[in-house]
């Protein structure tokens, strides 16, 4: 009996230790931690060509400092755009409405962000406001697909051209005489 009651305690214990690694680790491991009450927000949207590989989650900053998170990504299919939803901390409630917005990309091959860039209009932005002037992901792949196409088109032309223009070679003089 004494065994049984010392094993299914060691049991509980692990488990319980388990379940709090679980819960540490997940506060650690996302930027946003567990949260139980939502600070004061507002919502923006913004539309983009492209969002890349943009994901829900993703931090917004402005200067450096992170203002919120992506809370969507949606599609307009009138405009054939993509709609991104932000909610922004009500703190930070004085972005002016002539603002922009554009898809960055942390590091050299990191998640990709929304950056704010303030405009210098004396309004501000407000709940359910929307963001007009925006700048698309850079995607890496279409520029190098584009370089190696200009590439391509350049590097032809000229080594045509250095076969063709080349001047003839003249004939090798010879060292004997003639008889």
């Amino acid at each position: 009996m004494r065994r049984s009651r010392t094993l299914n305690l060691g049991t509980g214990t692990f488990v319980l230790l388990g379940f709090a690694a679980l819960f540490f680790l997940t506060t650690q491991t996302t930027s946003r931690g567990i949260s139980f009450a939502s600070p004061p927000h507002y919502e923006l949207t913004a539309k983009f060509d492209n969002v890349g590989d943009l994901k829900v989650g993703a931090p917004v900053s402005m200067s450096g400092v992170e203002m919120g998170r992506v809370t969507t990504i949606g599609f307009d299919s009138k405009e054939y755009k993509a709609v991104v939803t932000m909610r922004l901390d009500a703190r930070y409630n004085q972005i002016p409405t002539d603002s922009d917005a554009a898809i960055y990309t942390q590091g050299l091959l990191g998640g990709k962000f929304i950056g704010i860039t303030a405009g210098g209009a004396e309004t501000y932005l407000k709940d359910k406001d929307h963001i007009d002037f925006t700048q698309s992901a850079f995607v890496l792949e279409s520029l190098i697909g584009q370089v190696l196409a200009n590439f391509g088109k350049t590097a032809a032309p000229d080594a045509g051209k250095a076969q063709t223009d080349a001047p003839a070679a003249p004939e090798p003089k010879s060292t004997e005489k003639r008889k």
